[in-house]
C-alpha cells in the first residue's frame, strides 16, 4: 500500500499542473495545423491555387472545392475534415474564452 500511494499522488500532481497548459484551444489549434501541414505536405497547394475559379464566384469555388475534394486521396479528405472539425472546435473555444471575459470584465 506504501508504495501505491506516492506513484499515485505524483501522476495526480503531475496532471494538476499541466491541466492549465492543455486547454481545448490549444489542442484544437495544434490539431488544426498539424491537419494543414499535412494537407500541405500531401498536395500542390499552388496548383490548387492556380486552377481555382475567382473568390467572388462563390457557385463555382463551391463547385471546385467539392470536386477537390472527392478526387483526391482518402488521407488528404481525413487530413481536410480534420482540420474543418478542429477549426469549428477551435472557433467554439475560442467564443466561450470570449464570451466568458467580456462578462467578466462587465460584472
Amino acid at each position: 500500500m506504501n508504495k501505491i500511494k506516492p506513484i499515485v499522488m505524483r501522476r495526480v500532481q503531475f496532471i494538476r499542473t499541466f491541466r492549465p497548459l492543455v486547454s481545448d484551444v490549444s489542442a484544437a489549434t495544434v490539431l488544426f495545423l498539424l491537419a494543414l501541414y499535412g494537407i500541405g505536405h500531401e498536395v500542390w497547394v499552388a496548383q490548387v491555387v492556380a486552377n481555382m475559379p475567382p473568390l467572388f464566384d462563390v457557385a463555382a469555388v463551391s463547385n471546385f472545392m467539392i470536386a477537390a475534394f472527392l478526387n483526391t486521396e482518402f488521407f488528404v479528405q481525413v487530413l481536410a475534415l480534420a482540420a474543418v472539425v478542429a477549426g469549428v472546435w477551435l472557433a467554439r473555444g475560442v467564443g466561450i474564452s470570449l464570451a466568458q471575459s467580456l462578462t467578466q470584465a462587465h460584472a
